[in-house]
């Protein structure tokens, strides 16, 4: 089965360890970020064949879309694309400061995977790729005669087979938590899944 296309908004550590996973196990991988597919020549040439730079539009409109940008960015998703149906895969932690208090945005209650949802309407959203520190996730998956262990979330079951088949197909192991609403929460910063590197044997 043909792989299906990955766009990236976001090209910071994140953005750039998932595409070349991605890359490597053959996947088309578009990548963009706010400065323009200009700012991104050194990144696609480290990067290889099967990445390209693009605009966030045409990062969009690829197959599945992974959001790796700051959280202050992500109230700028709602106008770039008709979201309706589209896989999105949820990356983004809500951190509004880093070293040395790192805060999070208080998000009345709610998962922050829900936030997201509502600046994507109509998109299958699925929490992932946010649990691992960059330096973990840029290693080989395979370890230890296992593979590492990578969280998923959603409320949309075919969406999650979607994402759980790129886990799987880039060498991680995908372990499917349940809903947006509750298990995306255990992913989050400061919560019990969250830098927890494990390998499934």
């Amino acid at each position: 089965m043909m792989k299906k296309s990955i766009g990236i908004i976001g090209a910071g550590n994140i953005g750039k360890t998932v595409a070349r996973h991605l890359v490597n196990a053959g996947f088309s991988v578009t990548i963009s970020n706010s400065s323009g597919p200009e700012s991104l020549a050194g990144t696609v040439a480290e990067l290889g064949n099967g990445a390209v730079a693009g605009t966030i539009q045409q990062a969009a409109a690829a197959d599945i879309v992974l959001l790796a940008l700051p959280w202050g960015a992500v109230p700028g998703l709602a106008g770039v694309t008709d979201w309706t149906d589209k896989v999105v895969i949820d990356a983004t932690n809500h951190f509004i400061t880093f070293a040395p208090d790192f805060q999070l945005a208080d998000l009345g209650g709610k998962a922050s995977s829900q936030v997201v949802a509502g600046y994507v309407p109509g998109a299958r959203v699925v929490k992932s790729f946010n649990t691992l520190y960059f330096k973990i996730l840029e290693k080989n998956p395979q370890e230890a005669g296992g593979r590492r262990v990578m969280f998923l979330s959603g409320d949309d079951g075919a969406a999650k087979t979607d994402v759980a088949a790129v886990i799987d197909a880039i060498g991680f192991a995908p372990v499917d938590l349940g809903d947006l609403a509750t298990s995306s929460k255990l992913q989050q910063p400061k919560q019990a899944l969250a830098s927890l590197n494990l390998i499934r044997l």
